[in-house]
């Protein structure tokens, strides 16, 4: 019974504990997270200032960066998407930036590789909030 019972928790318990884009075949990052008034301010900056962040639809990092912005502020956000098989792949672009890893930001001219927190992307773009 033991035997049985591990596996059939664990394969019930799966669906919800892996909610990730490619599961389940979607080429684009989706963010689940609320945004705060705050968050949508910054983004909106942020992208009126040119910072742009290169990203794959199936990098978990990436997710995690959406996340701290929440679903409403990472719809402001310059995202490029460079995963060959994303919606609105930018590939030829994420190249030639010679981007490395995800997230990739890059502000003014510079790239800065993997998550970072709202405190070092204000500081990153001089954000007065």
């Amino acid at each position: 019974m033991k035997r049985l019972l591990i596996p059939l928790i664990a394969f019930l318990a799966l669906p919800t504990a892996v909610n990730s884009s490619h599961i389940n075949n979607q080429k684009e990052l989706i963010v689940t997270s609320e945004s705060t008034k705050e968050t949508i301010e910054f983004a909106k900056y942020l992208k009126d200032n040119g910072v742009v962040k290169y990203s794959a639809y199936w990098c978990p990092n990436c997710l995690n960066q959406g996340e701290l912005f929440g679903k409403q502020a990472y719809m402001e956000l310059n995202v490029v998407e460079c995963a060959r098989d994303g919606i609105n792949s930018q590939t030829q672009l994420c190249i030639d930036k010679e981007i490395k890893g995800f997230p990739t930001w890059e502000i003014n001219g510079k790239l800065f590789l993997g998550v970072l927190s709202l405190e070092e992307l204000s500081k990153l773009t001089r954000y007065n909030n």
